[in-house]
């Protein structure tokens, strides 16, 4: 099988922060496969075979009035992303409790360690949504409880909900490289207690008492619903993925389905919130 063809889209970005990281949460969701940050922004790789012409065009930060992008494209052969991503990876720590490492950076010193090798996808803990998750759950008793973690990229925070203590979790991903990724990751942090599937939520077949889904605005409201069908009573369910801006919709959303607000990180325009089931 030969190897696929990829296009790279360069993006000079000014400032650089918090702009880079949210333009790369906006490709990400639009299909782009991996990352690798530059001095002056960041360039994004999608298979030619998954491009199209109107791509860019829900790209919201590349309208933004207070930022300045600029970008090239070009088609390439494949790239070796496990060299890439090395180079590229440093580990993070959050709250002084929770590493996030690749498997060849130095075992930490904090209470939980994560060993996560994400390739092409999505949480690292690098990117705000993913952070204030992993506060959440720090923040919150997870012991002995059902956890749904959909949307699950990497698998890192079903992996984190597990080592808190809860007992029965599944992972549930779209993407078939998240699905191999997640099922690589929980057997690389020894848990016993991790289901992954792939599939959006009409795979969702259990009742559980934390639902995770960080993904974006548009797909929570689409099936927010559904979580909450899905929900246990006094259940909670934690939401990122979107804007400051995006909130009240989401919270409208939430309340007309019976979900009480109760808690809200935020960081650099992203939100995180926790809602409970009525």
């Amino acid at each position: 099988m030969s190897n696929p063809i990829y296009l790279g889209y360069h993006f000079k970005v000014s400032p650089l922060q918090p702009a880079t990281e949210i333009l790369i949460a906006e490709l990400g969701y639009a299909g782009f496969e991996s990352f690798v940050e530059t001095e002056d922004g960041v360039t994004a790789y999608i298979q030619k075979e998954e491009w199209y012409d109107e791509i860019l065009n829900d790209i919201q930060i590349l309208k933004s009035d207070e930022f300045e992008i600029t970008y090239s494209s070009e088609e390439i052969k494949q790239t070796n992303w496990n060299e890439e991503w090395e180079k590229n990876f440093t580990p993070i720590e959050v709250d002084n409790l929770v590493t996030v490492r690749a498997p060849f950076h130095k075992k930490p010193t904090t209470k939980y360690d994560l060993i996560i090798e994400p390739k092409m996808s999505f949480g690292t803990g690098h990117h705000e949504t993913t952070h204030m998750m992993i506060q959440h759950i720090l923040k919150n008793d997870f012991k002995n409880k059902s956890v749904l973690d959909m949307g699950c990229g990497t698998g890192v925070l079903a992996i984190l909900a597990e080592k808190v203590g809860a007992t029965k979790l599944d992972a549930i991903d779209i993407d078939n490289w998240c699905y191999l990724n997640s099922l690589e990751n929980v057997e690389r942090n020894h848990c016993e207690h991790i289901s992954v599937f792939e599939g959006d939520a009409s795979v969702i077949k259990n009742s559980y008492d934390v639902i995770i889904a960080n993904i974006n605005r548009n797909i929570l409201l689409q099936d927010i619903s559904t979580y909450v069908n899905h929900l246990n009573n006094n259940g909670i369910l934690f939401l990122s993925g979107f804007y400051d801006d995006d909130f009240e919709i989401i919270n409208r959303k939430c309340q007309a389905n019976g979900l009480n607000f109760i808690d809200k990180l935020h960081k650099n325009k992203w939100n995180a919130v926790k809602f409970v089931k009525i």
